[in-house]
């Protein structure tokens, strides 16, 4: 849950601290006191895009910081640990995005600097931001597709990840055969080339690393009266003459002299000496034997040297042609087959990749009927339950039908397939289109929501389908922002009273305008605007007591405030709702509470 929320600099908001229950959290407050800029900062702890002109007039900068408590081995501490966060001592995390003048913002998770994208990711697992943006969103077909396949859950889930992979190697088949058929001419001669390049490699046979191979013993070749030289005063430097002349002594009989002199000494400290020597005996002795080895192998080969400098040549002539070093020229070749079996085009590849496509299609066409009855069950569900939902709503005779309609295509145009006896678009999340309708009334057609729903309906119908999906969301902190705009009297009470069964297994956080709806409010918390001296406006956030709760609903009901009325209206509605939401508890005590 968001336990806490900083805001600083953000529009007319200068600093305010909003503290959030657990339960019902309700924000209220006149229109421009700046209750639009607490859900941009909400949007901002989100990951949301930055805008310069949010920042408050006369401020370099706005911070919005928020204080979660997730839950144990909740995916929200699986972002933060990938990130490097840290929780604080009581096991809260800090996020915290600011926002300069010049439109760079910056975020911060645990004490650690972070992308912008980590914010997104662990927004996704903590807060859902639902407002009237929302509503627009909801008139969208795929955001209706989306809002079924989260009612299906893993029914959906399940086979569209399959249906996924599968055509993504259906699509690449399909191009490949498309490719190898239009540009057959053109392939062939590409075909020719790399035919010739690797008939080429194959008569050199290059081998790995042998360019760097033969360059070394060329040169050995070519030095070898100087390395022999070399080698063999290194030797006698060792060994000694191997005549045995004592005038020459090698270092191995220096040494073993050395080692003599020390064993024979009176004094303890020049004997300790001599144990040491006795380890350089091993390494002069390993050494001088491979020089040994060295100057047997040493040759001095006019022939070998030639036939050196002729391979080194035909080498030359390859990498001339295909790459600056005989590896080089090898990773052409790998590259250059795999390229040629791609531009077969002969009558059997041809009928090979046309079976595997057929194959593919088969199996895609087979996923995307297991989906779509998966849809069409999940939408029947759907559709009772969010009718039931607003039969509350003060729309007791209106319906909701989901329809899972095909995506019509005609005979194999690009990314057609076909399932059963007709055409249809395999995009990416299938081959339906889903859309929500509204029965307004009996005997009324079933229209899409756009098309048969007013903007207080458009309201109802987005709640009842949160209220519906809570038990599939796993996001604990659900935020409304003015979701109950165009809704009045009854159906304003019964939004409240579905806000306040929501939160009993989330957090909800609402920003109304309706008294109906904050009277519910397990925390109410108002916006306030002062214009200070210049006319400069400045807004805070503060909880409302019980006393100034009334007032405030007084003010929220029609500007009644200073009235008895007023004040008596208020109190009203606050005792209907606390007696709602003991009825509620009590039901969910005792497991009556099957329905809103």
């Amino acid at each position: 849950m968001l336990a806490e929320m900083r805001i600083k600099g953000l529009g007319v908001i200068d600093e305010a601290t909003l503290h959030l229950h657990p339960g019902l959290t309700v924000l209220t407050g006149e229109t421009g006191a700046g209750k639009t800029m607490v859900v941009t900062g909400l949007h901002l702890l989100s990951g949301g895009r930055a805008e310069a002109s949010r920042i408050r007039t006369g401020t370099g900068r706005a911070v919005v910081e928020g204080r979660f408590r997730p839950r144990k081995d909740s995916a929200a501490l699986r972002v933060a640990e990938e990130a490097g966060a840290e929780l604080d001592e009581d096991g809260s995390l800090i996020a915290v995005r600011t926002v300069n003048a010049d439109g760079r913002s910056r975020a911060h998770l645990g004490g650690r600097s972070v992308p912008v994208g980590v914010l997104g990711e662990l927004s996704e697992t903590l807060l859902a931001v639902h407002g009237q943006n929302d509503q627009l969103r909801l008139l969208r077909p795929a955001e209706q597709r989306a809002v079924l396949d989260r009612y299906a859950g893993e029914a959906v889930a399940a086979p569209l990840a399959d249906y996924r992979r599968v055509r993504e190697e259906w699509l690449a088949v399909c191009a490949e055969l498309t490719e190898r058929t239009e540009r057959s001419r053109e392939l062939a001669r590409e075909a020719d080339l790399l035919k010739h390049g690797l008939s080429e490699i194959a008569a050199v046979n290059p081998q790995p690393g042998e360019d760097e191979a033969l360059v070394a013993e060329a040169r050995r070749l070519a030095d070898a009266d100087q390395l022999r030289e070399i080698a063999t005063a290194a030797h006698y430097a060792l060994a000694g003459d191997p005549d045995g002349d004592p005038d020459a002594p090698g270092a191995l009989g220096l040494v073993g002299e050395a080692r003599r002199r020390l064993a024979t000494a009176d004094d303890p400290t020049l004997r300790e000496l001599e144990p040491r020597l006795a380890e350089i005996v091993p390494l002069l002795v390993d050494i001088s034997s491979e020089l040994t080895t060295y100057l047997e192998g040493l040759d001095a080969d006019p022939a070998r040297l030639a036939q050196v400098l002729d391979r080194q040549a035909e080498l030359k002539q390859l990498t001339r042609k295909y790459a600056a070093d005989i590896d080089g020229v090898l990773a052409w070749a790998r590259q250059a087959e795999e390229r040629l079996a791609k531009l077969d085009t002969s009558e059997e590849a041809l009928a090979a990749l046309a079976r595997r496509r057929d194959e593919l299609a088969a199996e895609l066409a087979g996923l995307a009927q297991k989906i779509t009855e998966a849809r069409k069950g999940a939408a029947e569900q759907l559709g009772s339950a969010v009718t039931a939902e607003l039969a509350g709503l003060a729309m007791p005779n209106a319906r909701i039908e989901v329809a899972v309609l095909p995506r019509q295509a005609h005979d194999r145009e690009d990314g057609a397939l076909r399932v059963g006896d007709r055409w249809v678009v395999a995009g990416p999340d299938g081959v339906d289109e889903v859309e929500l309708r509204l029965v307004a009334h009996p005997g009324a057609p079933a229209l899409p929501v756009h098309k048969g729903a007013s903007g207080g309906e458009l309201s109802r119908v987005m709640l009842a389908l949160e209220v519906v999906l809570a038990d599939a969301d796993p996001v604990p902190t659900l935020v409304f922002d003015e979701v109950d705009a165009g809704v009045g009297g009854r159906a304003a009470m019964e939004i409240g009273r579905r806000l306040a069964r929501l939160a009993r297994t989330h957090q909800v956080v609402v920003v109304t305008h309706l008294a109906q709806v904050a009277a519910y409010a397990d925390r109410h918390l108002v916006v306030d605007k002062v214009v200070a001296g210049g006319g400069v406006t400045r807004s805070g956030v503060r909880v409302l007591d019980d006393s100034q709760r009334v007032v405030e609903l007084a003010r929220m009901l029609a500007g009644l405030d200073s009235t008895e009325t007023g004040r008596a209206h208020a109190e009203e509605l606050l005792a209907t709702a606390a007696r709602e939401k003991r009825a509620q508890a009590e039901r969910a005590r005792t497991g009556s509470d099957t329905a809103i």
